[in-house]
């Protein structure tokens, strides 16, 4: 029998692979190799692309299977073999001639050069992370000619014969496109659904039927808010879509009335024998516990044996009778974030921190503010991870901390109180919202006139899952040194790439909030 191989998240086991049955996430040995499989369909319709230039279909069939293999978003066999299908579809309108033999058998890069491997890793999962990217981009009729070819580019690569010297470049290039598609997706959201704006979003569950939204698709929740107006239904999101409070013509549905319960990994206990429907529009989905199995929905790439698909038509009827006929709590329910806060706040993406631009200078030029630290990044279930909690909470008081993605859950409840006329906590959005970290940072590099380098900000990262491998990427394309990166070093990572990392970027693992903080105040 045929074993699996899977080391691109965090948790993957031993820090070294999933190799058995199922892997950590809990994706069975024959899905994994089906992913395998729908990798090697995309490098061949890379391949084919070489013969003639691709079109929309081919785009989307390319960024729609990439996506599909993104840890937590797909757990079905017989979804993953219709994404095969549509990609090898795709590849033959291009490239008639062309045959299983044009595909790539993923074993040649599992089981190849440790340090070609580490590099055509962090190729493909950046390309994986950057596919989500640019899907929720074109979900909103917004594309980029450069961010698509790339795609055929990188995965090409990956299943070239280049050595590592000539692969190098490309993992840096890679953050720059991603650094590009991110700017993208901002734009799309911002001109759909306005600027963020800072928002504070309850944790309360309130009486009657609700519906949970959970994933990273505005577009899909947008769907939903004007398909239950007047229904009497709350909806209330859940992980990476609490950003969505922040957008004005979302947060203007008065039914979209507060945030479900804290962390994705979470989301086993807090569904249990929950009485409404929860929505995945990407992920992160855990295995389905019985409990709430026949609540579930899930759209888009996004699908797991037993539970309803919404299909392209985005018709959420089954998920609205489902609310309604399970009518929700009959009293309203407090509920809190992880550390008891009752309330957290989200908006502070680039126009926001920056329209205050002028307040932030005058802080840190009279000392008020010392040092600016973004904490971010993906969170996950593994041991270690409340070490970004607690270095917030030691973080100096004449400090301001930004954050991002789901990592934030660990400490955004906390109330930090302020410090110059500004909020020391302030939640930037979702992952791909990175873009805002790096638009502040510029602007701040300008007004201080120095690189961003210099200034007095330190960044603390966690990683889980390939849209945190993309961004980090990002970030080394923009040659930013000194991240701090945890929970544990990338498994996919070759000692001698990290090497390479750690003497021309200065990453470096965390390792203790007091230790970690120690070093950062003493540059």
């Amino acid at each position: 029998m045929e074993k699996m191989f899977c080391f691109q998240c965090e948790q993957t086991a031993g820090c070294a692979g999933c190799t058995g049955a199922q892997g950590v996430c809990g994706k069975k040995r024959d899905t994994a190799l089906l992913q395998d499989e729908l990798t090697g369909a995309l490098i061949g319709l890379a391949r084919a692309a070489a013969k003639k230039k691709p079109g929309p279909s081919a785009d989307r069939a390319m960024e729609e299977g990439l996506f599909t293999t993104v840890t937590n978003v797909n757990f079905d066999s017989g979804a993953v073999r219709r994404r095969i299908e549509a990609v090898r579809a795709e590849r033959a309108k291009l490239f008639p001639e062309s045959g299983p033999s044009d595909e790539y058998d993923m074993k040649e890069l599992w089981h190849g050069d440790a340090d070609v491997r580490s590099l055509k890793s962090l190729i493909l999962f950046g390309l994986r992370g950057m596919a989500a990217y640019a899907y929720h981009a074109r979900a909103l009729g917004f594309a980029d000619g450069e961010v698509d070819r790339f795609f055929y580019r990188g995965l090409s690569a990956v299943g070239g014969d280049l050595g590592a010297e000539a692969l190098l470049p490309l993992v840096l290039e890679t953050g720059k496109v991603n650094l590009k598609c991110m700017e993208l997706l901002d734009r799309a959201n911002t001109g759909t659904y306005g600027a963020p704006a800072p928002t504070a979003v309850p944790l309360k569950i309130g009486k009657g039927p609700f519906i949970v939204v959970s994933g990273h698709d505005l577009h899909d929740l947008s769907l939903l808010l004007e398909q239950t107006k007047g229904k009497g239904i709350g909806v209330y999101t859940h992980g990476e879509m609490l950003p969505a409070h922040a957008y004005p013509k979302l947060k203007a549905y008065p039914q979209l009335k507060g945030n479900f319960g804290t962390a994705w990994q979470n989301q086993q206990n807090e569904f249990a024998g929950i009485p409404a429907p929860v929505l995945f529009t990407t992920n992160c989905l855990m295995p389905v516990r019985d409990s709430y199995r026949d609540r579930v929905f899930t759209t888009g790439a996004v699908a797991y044996p037993g539970t309803a698909h919404i299909g392209e038509g985005k018709d959420f009827t089954p998920v609205i009778e489902k609310a309604l006929a399970l009518g929700g709590y009959p009293e309203d329910r407090a509920m809190t974030g992880i550390n008891g806060g009752a309330q957290v706040t989200t908006g502070f993406g680039h126009g926001a921190v920056l329209s205050a631009a002028d307040k932030v200078i005058a802080a840190v030029k009279s000392g008020a503010v010392e040092r600016i630290f973004l904490v971010g990044g993906c969170d996950g279930a593994k041991p270690g991870r409340n070490y970004y909690t607690e270095f917030v909470k030691k973080t100096p008081k004449n400090s301001i901390v930004l954050t991002l993605a789901c990592g934030k859950y660990r400490f955004n409840d906390l109330d930090l109180g302020t410090v110059g006329g500004l909020p020391r906590l302030m939640d930037m959005g979702q992952c791909n919202d990175a873009y805002s970290a790096v638009a502040v940072a510029a602007a701040l590099a300008k007004a201080f006139g120095c690189g961003v380098n210099d200034l007095p900000l330190s960044i603390v990262l966690s990683w889980y899952e390939q849209k945190a491998v993309c961004v980090l990427l990002s970030l080394l394309s923009l040659g930013i040194r000194n991240i701090y990166l945890g929970p544990t070093l990338p498994a996919f990572v070759s000692p001698n790439v990290l090497d390479y990392l750690v003497k021309n970027f200065r990453i470096s693992p965390i390792s203790t909030p007091d230790e970690d903080l120690k070093k950062i105040l003493k540059k």
